[in-house]
């Protein structure tokens, strides 16, 4: 299927309602937004396919819907470390990080490349993208990395970090405490100590964000 950036941005802006919109507001998104359900920007990628000189276009238009849209149909391996990087500074909305994170860092050869220069960025995207990597090799492939010395900063600058960059820190501290019984003790310590998603509102059934409850909730799992 065909389309230009300029018809897919019609197709996105009538796909769009005020409910998600609200809902996108709420979350934190700007104005760049259509309010498109994301069942219905899964459809359009399926009939798009995979296309990456088209995604890349999508990205460029800043528009949240445009951006999830793209990465479903980019080859994330094809882009370079600097096109990383710019996209990771573009980035608006935690849904698109997340995304980001998700779909075209994980995989990607580069992302190693990446994290520790993003873990120490000013820009809140590209440090919450640092922490998001580093989690990711403490609950798989921790070989190399320093837990007491990660856990040292997490320490010092959880409390006073970004909210955008607060997150992926603490999913950083959670995947230490659950992942490395030599370092659970600490972790659970500074979980209590930082007081960090205590009172966060959680759905019956999930699992709470402070990483004392979610570290003792995944450990007790394991057994």
């Amino acid at each position: 299927m065909d389309m230009t950036v300029k018809e897919i941005l019609a197709q996105l802006a009538a796909l769009g309602n005020e409910k998600m919109r609200a809902i996108n507001a709420k979350a934190g998104a700007g104005d760049n937004q259509f309010g498109v359900k994301m069942g219905d920007i899964r459809a359009i990628a399926k009939k798009l396919k995979t296309n990456h000189p088209l995604a890349l276009e999508l990205w460029n238009t800043g528009y949240i819907e445009a951006q999830l849209l793209a990465m479903l149909i980019m080859k994330p391996k094809e882009l370079s470390a600097q096109q990383l990087d710019a996209m990771v500074r573009s980035i608006d909305f935690h849904w698109v990080a997340d995304w980001f994170s998700s779909y075209i860092l994980k995989e990607h050869p580069e992302k190693e490349t990446l994290r520790e220069d993003w873990m120490n960025a000013d820009n809140v995207w590209a440090a919450r993208a640092g922490w998001s990597l580093t989690a990711g090799r403490m609950a798989r492939d921790p070989e190399g990395l320093n837990p007491s010395k990660i856990l040292d900063r997490i320490e010092k600058e959880m409390p006073k970090a970004a909210p955008e960059v607060q997150w992926t820190m603490n999913t950083t501290l959670a995947q230490i405490g659950i992942n490395m019984p030599e370092h659970r003790a600490r972790a659970l310590a500074i979980g209590e100590k930082l007081g960090i998603y205590r009172d966060y509102p959680v759905s019956k059934g999930c699992t709470s964000p402070f990483a004392p409850i979610w570290i003792n909730e995944m450990v007790s799992r394991q057994k």
